[in-house]
């Protein structure tokens, strides 16, 4: 391995922050004039004029132009995948071994010189060359240039359509790896606000407008709930993805005698799948794995949205700390929770990802068509996208205040006990919509008195049904609503202490990281 020495000053502005001089490392090639590596082994390489011949290029006599070859790489994106296709690479060498389509002395040989390349890229020392295409063509011609003729055999009886379906989900299962993780911490975080808060009582909303009365833990946990089935979505979705194209070749399968079910079980999946076709052609589960993603990010969309509106001057509810809020650049009062802005806008992004993969899957004839290069961008962006939103939305939970005294003073309008005291009546023998009439006279008068149920004296009451005893005002205020709550799943004190123990014990609150 070589390197240059250059000059920063010397390259673009891009390369400014880099030191002077700073080293530049060379992966051996006779058509390498010159690279500069990026840092996270990214690189620019500037081409002599004779290019290296395509590895698929026997039966060419042109080379592709320029345009079309800066057109159709993909290596600037689907190197993210090279841990993925080295792990695919070395359960297939094994694989061609055992069957005696290589050597040993041949497997043993390629199985070191991939360990050599991944340890060159995670050193940030590999050169990833646009000429090669992608990170197969990457991989596969610097493994012939370090080892040789044995490299050459390691693409037998498989074809890139099939690579590059393996790697993809094989990314895919650990990006649902690390979003499941990322979620429960999340979980964990609502769950300890709800247990900072108990008995706290805040007021219910249907249609913005103030419903009934609802302990905040009970409304905290309804995220959790929504969380916890975005979590299983995504464990489903990875069971489906779990069957393994490697064998299916370019579409049809192959004459060789291959193991497809040794190296499906060497890369942890359920077993080959069963149509080569299919195999190559089908990019449901990306469908599916960004659909999950998209509903995921309408839950933190929503919850955003309604911790936005509760830190609001007119609500007054919550108040995030300083270390999650931001200000204004004109106006120095201004305090923002502009990370759960975020959180609310990059949904959009989610949504955009999966709607670009629908679209581009929508007209494909069977079975593998170059279109399909086009799945990569918009699940690493989906990726990332979610993983940022959890994590942050996780920062925020952790980082709020509720201002009790407020929430306090702002509960009796609206008349949240107006459904408690109609169940009331509904004891008392009266069927439902004639209690409901009866309420609603009553609130009538309230609001016609500026003046809430509670405040209604037993004769008042009385004067609108007689039905209406002194036990009336055992049903009346949002104390007694929460404390009248008792169906399973309600907001009721006991039953909203029940689901907090049962997502402590779950979660395992107690052992997990704060």
């Amino acid at each position: 391995m070589n390197s240059l020495l250059v000059s920063s000053a010397e390259t673009t502005p891009f390369f400014s922050s880099l030191p002077k001089p700073f080293s530049i490392p060379l992966f051996r090639s006779p058509n390498l004039q010159l690279v500069i590596y990026r840092r996270s082994f990214s690189v620019a390489a500037v081409q002599m004029n004779s290019k290296e011949a395509k590895l698929w290029g026997g039966r060419f006599e042109d080379s592709v132009t320029d345009a079309v070859e800066k057109f159709t790489e993909s290596i600037s994106f689907d190197k993210a995948l090279y841990k993925q296709d080295i792990m695919g690479s070395r359960a297939h060498a094994s694989m061609l071994a055992r069957q005696g389509l290589i050597s040993d002395d041949d497997k043993d040989s390629i199985l070191k010189g991939l360990d050599e390349i991944e340890k060159q890229i995670e050193r940030g020392e590999f050169v990833w060359r646009t000429d090669r295409e992608d990170v197969h063509m990457n991989i596969e011609a610097a493994l012939t240039d370090l080892i040789g003729e044995p490299a050459k055999k390691l693409h037998t009886a498989r074809s890139r359509n099939d690579q590059v379906c393996t790697d993809f989900r094989l990314w895919c299962r650990d990006a649902i790896d690390a979003i499941v993780l990322r979620i429960k911490h999340l979980q964990v975080k609502l769950v300890k606000l709800a247990l900072k808060n108990e008995g706290l009582i805040v007021p219910g909303y249907t249609h913005l407008q103030r419903a009934q009365p609802v302990l905040l833990q009970h409304l905290i946990l309804a995220y959790v709930e929504q969380l916890e089935r975005d979590a299983s979505r995504l464990l489903d979705c990875r069971a489906r993805m779990n069957f393994c194209p490697l064998g299916a070749c370019a579409l049809a399968g192959t004459g060789l005698p291959i193991d497809r079910f040794m190296t499906s079980e060497a890369l942890g999946f359920t077993a080959p799948m069963r149509n080569s076709i299919d195999a190559v052609s089908d990019r449901d589960f990306v469908l599916e794995f960004l659909s999950a993603n998209s509903i995921t990010a309408v839950h933190l969309s929503r919850l955003g949205e309604e911790w936005v509106l509760w830190a609001s001057e007119e609500f007054g509810f919550l108040t995030p700390s300083d270390s999650v809020s931001t200000g204004s650049s004109i106006m120095p009062q201004k305090k923002n929770p502009d990370p759960m802005e975020l959180v609310r806008g990059k949904s959009a992004r989610v949504i955009g990802d999966l709607v670009s993969l629908l679209v581009l899957c929508k007209g494909l004839p069977q079975a593998y068509n170059r279109d399909l290069q086009e799945d990569k961008e918009p699940v690493f962006d989906s990726v990332k996208t979610i993983m940022g939103m959890l994590e942050v939305s996780a920062e925020f939970a952790e980082n709020i205040t509720f201002n009790q005294e407020r929430i306090r003073k702002a509960l009796p309008a609206g008349h949240l006990d107006a459904t408690t005291l109609a169940d009331y009546l509904v004891k008392k023998g009266i069927p439902f919509r004639t209690s409901h009439d009866i309420v609603g006279k009553a609130v009538a008068l309230c609001v016609s008195r500026n003046c809430q149920l509670e405040d209604m004296s037993l004769e008042e009451l009385k004067n609108i049904s007689t039905t209406f005893d002194k036990d009336v005002s055992e049903f009346l205020g949002v104390e007694n609503s929460i404390k009248n709550f008792s169906s399973y799943g309600s907001t009721g004190s006991e039953c909203v202490s029940s689901q907090l123990d049962y997502w402590v014990t779950k979660l395992d609150v107690s052992e997990a990281e704060g």
